[in-house]
């Protein structure tokens, strides 16, 4: 019955014109920017209809990592009264656009810095564990209420039904982890790791050939051995295939393991649209992870609905 109170909550929380994003002026409003489509989406759903939320970074097929702001994206930001920016040196070029810029009353969240994170954290991809949007929305509410203190109540409240809508995901993460606790599996790149071992999976891929593919660099032909021979030895039972980041090598590691009847599952770095919204995006990757697991059944592109 909780899960189903949760997906009911979620079902009002969007049904009912919560998801706010728009880029014309509208009086009265707060201006808010995401950098990252899925900090947007929740700035969108704890502001409601007191925000207007623009997403910077929104294609989910392109390399996010490789972004550069054009003078469109430097206005967006430069005008909003609210920012939400990921950190650990994933949008920095953000950070160059809001130091240049003044407004007395803008508030800016570094995900990175509200979750106590040092520079040096090797995966970026801050999205993907459990615990940091609980904790945007607690902030983005807090911000909203010094900039709107009339409507405080609402904002706090939407926190409540956010949270409470993120639960049918937590309980299918902690779901999979009682049955299928140690599953091996393989990687490009740390994107989804944290939901990944949170779920309870053990990572076979070396993580200095993850960093290297995430950070563009020749990963050494040692860890390409280790990483074919997941693949042919059958070390694995899933592929965790980063669909944004991709080159003649990752493709021949996807091909390699759909050769040997390894099931794929891409996963994001941009929330995919159109159809999801974070919460539908996560539970959409964990049910992709535990088909692929239960039924050796690949899903390469994540669709809405399914």
């Amino acid at each position: 019955m909780k899960q189903l109170s949760a997906l009911a909550a979620l079902a009002l929380l969007l049904a009912t014109g919560l998801m706010n994003v728009a880029t014309a002026d509208t009086p009265g409003m707060i201006k808010a920017v995401g950098v990252e489509n899925e900090y947007a989406d929740v700035i969108s759903q704890i502001g409601g209809r007191y925000v207007q939320v623009t997403a910077i970074e929104t294609d989910p097929n392109t390399d996010p990592h490789t972004f550069e702001a054009s003078p469109k994206v430097a206005a967006q930001i430069a005008s909003a009264t609210l920012i939400v920016k990921n950190g650990v040196g994933y949008d920095s070029w953000a950070d160059k656009i809001i130091s240049a810029t003044t407004k007395a009353d803008r508030k800016v969240i570094d995900v990175q810095q509200l979750l106590g994170l040092p520079d040096s954290t090797p995966n970026p991809h801050l999205w993907y564990d459990p615990k940091t949007m609980p904790a945007v929305a607690k902030a983005v509410a807090a911000d909203l209420s010094a900039l709107q203190p009339a409507h405080a109540a609402y904002f706090q409240g939407n926190v409540k039904t956010f949270d409470a809508s993120l639960q049918p995901w937590m309980n299918a993460i902690a779901s999979f982890k009682a049955q299928y606790a140690n599953t091996p599996i393989a990687v490009t790149e740390p994107v989804a790791d944290y939901m990944i071992e949170a779920m309870g999976f053990n990572i076979l891929t070396p993580f200095s050939l993850q960093a290297a593919i995430m950070n563009g660099t020749d990963p050494s032909p040692q860890d390409v051995t280790i990483q074919n021979d997941l693949f042919n030895g059958h070390k694995v039972m899933v592929f965790a295939y980063n669909q944004q980041v991709t080159d003649a090598l990752t493709k021949s590691f996807r091909d390699l393991a759909k050769k040997n009847g390894i099931p794929v599952v891409g996963v994001y770095e941009t929330m995919p649209t159109p159809g999801f919204h974070y919460q539908s995006w996560m539970m959409a990757e964990v049910a992709a992870l535990r088909k692929a697991v239960a039924d050796n059944v690949s899903t390469e592109v994540l669709k809405a609905g399914h």
